[in-house]
């Protein structure tokens, strides 16, 4: 299998195009489609729930959404057409698009965008979004929705510079299923990757050793080495953050969310921690 499209959505908050600079950067080395999403919300949404209106204040809610809407597709297209221009990547309107160089497609729906990217990304191979901002409370249902209702591998982008995703890869293992699946959906990755290095703790053992994983790895024809680490006193989610940055890794692919997403929201876990303090590329997969 090799990676052919990468999902984008993006909107009016600034945040796109570095999005697109990671989705990108990553393109690149696969010769890959970008479907970038643009989710216009539907003007109902925006009357309040449970609050009885006249019927002549709904339709001008409804009016001014509309208008809004327009708007904000108009200044955000505009912005998508200019970063294909100044980056020398040709816009296709309709399948098929090139084998051999990277391509970008524009695409808009209605609704809100974590509803959509959980249904429209299980059709792409990634779909990249940006590290939530819990400031501005953007982003978190977006990656959710990616992560736990697409199936597909998720590229979450810190809000930083990029020069490259995918050269030199590090892989958190530690046997688990999760880890398992981050690992065979990330192979197009891996095999294109100039590198690849498996970060695994040595204190205890492993259900399957980093080793087993190693050789399961070149079966596919992906160099790797193996980076043993210890906890100590730091979270393990610390402690693969410093092991890829050790590595010189510019990503790091996970398993994400081993317990229920609710426990880990409410009691942390490792995937919280590097969704939270990540300043790396980090590719998940539920």
């Amino acid at each position: 299998m090799t990676l052919r499209s990468i999902l984008v959505p993006v909107r009016g908050d600034g945040k796109g195009e570095g999005v697109l600079d990671h989705a990108l950067s990553l393109a690149k080395r696969h010769n890959a489609h970008l479907e970038v999403l643009h989710c216009r919300p539907k003007p109902e949404d925006m009357i309040p729930y449970g609050v009885p209106l006249p019927s002549s204040l709904r339709k001008s809610i409804v009016g001014s959404a509309s208008s809004l809407a327009d708007e904000e597709e108009g200044k955000v297209r505009k912005l998508f057409d200019d970063y294909c221009a100044s980056h020398g990547v040709p816009e296709v309107d309709n399948f098929p698009w090139p084998q051999d160089a990277v391509s970008a497609t524009w695409r808009e729906a209605t609704g809100k965008q974590a509803n959509v990217i959980g249904l429209r990304g299980r059709l792409v191979d990634l779909i990249a979004v940006p590290q939530p901002d819990y400031e501005q409370n953007l982003g978190l249902n977006t990656l959710q929705a990616a992560l736990l209702e697409s199936g597909k591998l998720v590229l979450m982008c810190p809000a930083k510079p990029v020069s490259e995703v995918g050269a030199k890869v590090a892989i958190a293992w530690n046997g688990s299923g999760e880890a398992s699946r981050a690992l065979t959906a990330g192979l197009p990755i891996l095999k294109e990757a100039d590198a690849v290095v498996l970060l695994a703790s040595s204190e205890k053992a492993q259900p399957i050793s980093a080793e087993e994983a190693k050789i399961y790895l070149e079966s596919h024809g992906v160099s790797c080495s193996v980076q043993d680490f210890k906890r100590g006193s730091s979270s393990v989610g610390e402690v693969l953050l410093a092991g890829a940055k050790k590595a010189g890794a510019d990503c790091l692919l996970m398993g994400a969310y081993g317990q229920s997403r609710q426990r880990e929201l409410i009691l942390g876990g490792v995937t919280q921690y590097v969704v939270d303090h990540a300043d790396l590329p980090i590719l998940l997969m539920h």
